[in-house]
């Protein structure tokens, strides 16, 4: 579970409904109309843009945000670095048998691949093959979020527009016309609240879960060639090293030397 992405959308929608409770009470801020305005205007748009399967499909998408799966980098240059040392005395086709206990099905299918002695640019051709398909999966799923964020403001302000068109027909009382420019601008927070708090910020969030993923299977390849070119395991964890940021680099060599 990433605690930080529910952290941030909580304490984000709660200081905003804070600052709300502060002033008249909620009544003034919940408008059934703008909320179909701005949630079934977007959810509308975004289906024009993208294909109905996509779009349905952005709840999964989304649970990456708050779940993470994948073994950290140091887990993986661990992992390698074991099979490295394996190879190393007992053979590369000894390292067949410890296909079971990886989990990782990219790290297995790349192992696999050595195994058969598959030349090596073509384990690279396929594993980075792989990559750039999960790469455009991802890519796909936060465009939908994206443009979710994009359409929800837009149709805050079409929801406000058509508030202050009903507002300005009304004129004549006077009385109504407070009420009225309140109920038009509540479209506008709606759209906001919604793109800032909920879908730009997740978007975001599955952007940097993909590029931390892609890191990872290129450090997966880069460890499987050197394995299968029958580097020394100590070489193995150097050139992994290279992926980490420098203060991983030292934390994992202090762990080593204890």
């Amino acid at each position: 579970m990433d605690i930080a992405t529910l952290i941030g959308i909580i304490a984000a929608a709660l200081l905003v409904f804070g600052s709300i409770l502060t002033g008249q009470g909620v009544a003034f801020f919940f408008n059934l109309p703008a909320v179909m305005i701005v949630f079934g205007g977007a959810f509308g748009a975004t289906l024009v843009n993208y294909p109905l399967a996509e779009v349905l499909a952005v709840v999964n998408v989304a649970k990456n945000a708050f779940l993470t799966k994948s073994s950290s980098a140091v887990e993986t240059i661990d992992r390698l670095v074991d099979v490295a040392e394996k190879a190393r005395r007992e053979g590369i086709l000894a390292i067949e048998r410890e296909l079971d206990e990886i989990d990782d099905p990219f790290m297995k299918l790349g192992i696999q691949y050595a195994v058969d002695g598959t030349e090596p640019e073509t384990i690279r051709d396929i594993l980075e093959s792989e990559l750039s398909s999960m790469e455009e999966r991802h890519k796909t799923g936060k465009g939908v979020l994206d443009a979710l964020g994009t359409y929800a403001p837009a149709f805050g302000m079409i929801g406000t527009l058509i508030g202050l068109v009903q507002m300005l027909a009304a004129l004549e009382d006077p009385s109504q016309i407070g009420r009225g420019m309140a109920v038009a601008l509540v479209t506008t927070l709606y759209g906001s609240m919604a793109a800032n708090i909920v879908f730009l910020p997740l978007a975001g969030k599955l952007q940097f879960r993909s590029e931390e993923e892609v890191r990872r299977k290129v450090l997966v390849i880069e460890g499987i060639l050197a394995i299968q070119s029958g580097d020394n395991p100590r070489i193995v964890r150097e050139k992994l090293k290279t992926f980490l940021p420098p203060a991983q680099r030292e934390s994992g060599e202090a762990a080593e030397e204890f």
